[in-house]
């Protein structure tokens, strides 16, 4: 079941927001985990137990993408690049949990090789409208050839280390790459990035605009009680419904042929002075009956208070809704579907 306990929202600090707004922020993302999947048989493993195409990630490129139980519940939502040799699989720390068991339960060595490196690599996320310019002079890399690169494509970085990868992530609603650069490679990158000219900046800050984007993580928006379409997963492109099986598809493509889900995840502002927790209840006013619950919840300088929900289908937007918890109140807006 996902975790409805109330929590507090979390809030951005102004000057990071400010940045992210005008220039650009540098956030270590230590909440990320990393596997090397390689071998003879290493696409054809992995197509087998993810939900979007990796017979179709060539090179260069990448996919978001999720692996399922066998009844279409999202165990982990998964990063896949694909290399000259092998692939980088990410997720997120709480997601990798799920993810570790499934590459121990299910991968035949014989087959394909997997490794975790996480403790050897890190994670350096570069966000805001000067994103690409600031990469660029801090590695010396093309800002145009940065800027031009698609959603979750990849391109080689001049450092030393195993891995060295800079990743375009649409997790949010400005330019932003993330920098995959060997662990001990860290304060020397983050460096060269706020050298020129990139504000170091908290993983709170990242979390707000990721939920202003209605992007959705696991452990906190979804988990093991959620089906792949209730989280919106196919609306992010992270749902092949054309390739060969893997786990969970069957679930999944009844849902998309022959009917739809009951409820799924909506982004959602509020305002005034209440903070809305994760976890309030949400009642449709009209009808006095609830309609769902809050699953992540932030306050921001720019756009005030910013939710992801779990709504019951029949509640379309423009809505207003109410949100309630511990004899508290507040007016919740449901925004249209991206």
């Amino acid at each position: 079941m996902t975790d409805t306990t109330l929590h507090p929202a979390i809030r951005a600090d102004a000057r990071e927001e400010a940045a992210l707004r005008d220039a650009a922020i540098v956030v270590e993302r230590t909440d990320r985990r990393r596997w090397r999947v390689a071998g003879p048989k290493a696409m054809d493993v992995l197509n087998g137990l993810v939900t979007n195409d990796v017979t179709r990630v060539a090179p260069g490129s990448g996919c978001y993408a999720a692996a399922l139980t066998p009844k279409g519940k999202v165990v982990a939502d998964l990063r896949i690049f694909a290399r000259e040799g092998d692939y980088l699989v990410d997720t997120s720390a709480a997601a990798g949990v799920g993810w570790a068991e499934i590459l121990r339960k299910y991968v035949n060595p014989r087959l394909a090789k997997y490794e975790e490196i996480t403790d050897a690599t890190a994670d350096i996320a570069v966000a805001g409208p000067t994103a690409a310019e600031i990469i660029g002079t801090a590695l010396d890399l093309d800002a145009g050839t940065l800027s031009g690169l698609a959603p979750h494509a990849h391109a080689e970085l001049p450092l030393g280390g195993t891995t060295r990868l800079l990743v375009r992530t649409p997790e949010i609603a400005a330019p932003a790459y993330d920098l995959l650069v060997a662990a001990e490679e860290t304060a020397r990158v983050i460096a060269l990035l706020t050298q020129a000219g990139g504000l170091l900046s908290s993983l709170a800050t990242w979390e707000v605009r990721r939920i202003a984007a209605g992007w959705p993580a696991w452990g906190t928006d979804m988990d093991e009680s959620t089906l792949a379409q209730e989280a919106s997963l196919d609306a992010r492109g992270a749902i092949s419904y054309d390739k060969g099986c893997y786990t969970g598809q069957e679930t999944v493509a009844r849902v998309h042929f022959r009917g739809h889900v009951n409820r799924y995840l909506r982004g959602a502002r509020y305002s005034g002075d209440a903070e809305i927790p994760r976890g309030a209840e949400i009642f449709d006013p009209s009808t006095g009956k609830s309609v769902g619950d809050v699953r992540s919840s932030a306050i921001s300088g720019r756009d005030g208070g910013v939710a992801i929900a779990m709504v019951r289908r029949e509640i379309t937007a423009p809505a207003t809704l109410r949100a309630e918890w511990n004899g508290a109140a507040a007016d919740l807006s449901l925004l249209p579907e991206s």
